[in-house]
């Protein structure tokens, strides 16, 4: 039975992750990808909220023609639109933009304006959350690029963990990279980023929940600047 055809319980998944998070510990990130293409086949996808395309560049090289989800939230800057369309183009992946089931206007009638001001949390569910499952419902595993190096909340990120949520085996293959690896990587392989990372901002999201970092801040202080929130639901 081929890796595509394999179908496996939950707790199998579980161990199987498990146990790959030990054993690939000290793996490099396309090691760790290929240990995810082997395994999982076409049940294997890279997620990409399009703020660079290293992973996707990394798993492309493994597998061509990898299926990269893309989340539009509706509320994204245009140049996280435009790096979307671009690694789409330039790119041997297949881009896949999912999308919430209410429009940002549906929303409003719904929620009143403005839902990322008053319940960011809600907001999240329902505009990256919920898509986000049902879009990778035909997956068994799926690929992030989660750096421990990003905050204190993803310092123990595991480059193969198990999403209990989700029941998924989660891969972070750059989860041991430093932002100096990240570039160094994008400057030898030319890899798109956005084009906000050059503009003060060193973590890219949706555009009203997003400002510029400070120097001496952290990536991930640009994001819900001024609350306690840290994560939009999709990592933890």
């Amino acid at each position: 039975m081929t890796a595509t055809q394999t179908e496996r319980t939950d707790e199998e998944l579980r161990r199987l992750a498990e146990r790959a998070g030990r054993e690939l510990e000290e793996a490099s990130a396309p090691e760790i990808l290929r240990w995810a293409v082997d395994t999982f086949g076409e049940r294997f996808c890279v997620t990409s909220s399009m703020e660079d395309a290293v992973v996707a560049h990394l798993a492309s090289r493994v597998r061509p023609g990898v299926d990269v989800v893309f989340l539009d939230t509706g509320y994204h800057f245009p140049e996280t639109i435009g790096t979307r369309d671009a690694v789409a183009a330039v790119m041997d992946v297949n881009v896949i933009t999912l999308t919430p089931a209410r429009t940002v206007a549906e929303q409003d009638a719904e929620h009143g304006p403005k839902l990322h001001d008053r319940d960011p949390d809600l907001c999240c569910a329902l505009r990256k959350v919920q898509p986000l499952e049902a879009g990778l419902t035909g997956y068994q595993a799926w690929a992030t690029g989660l750096r421990r190096d990003e905050s204190p909340t993803r310092a123990n990120t595991p480059v193969v963990g198990w999403d209990a949520k989700r029941r998924k085996v989660k891969v972070s293959p750059i989860a041991r990279w430093t932002q100096d690896d990240v570039d160094a990587y994008v400057t030898e392989h030319g890899v798109l980023t956005n084009p906000l990372l050059m503009d003060g901002y060193a973590s890219v999201g949706c555009a009203p929940c997003t400002r510029r970092v400070l120097e001496g801040e952290d990536a991930r202080a640009g994001r819900w600047a001024g609350r306690t929130k840290t994560e939009c639901g999709l990592h933890g």
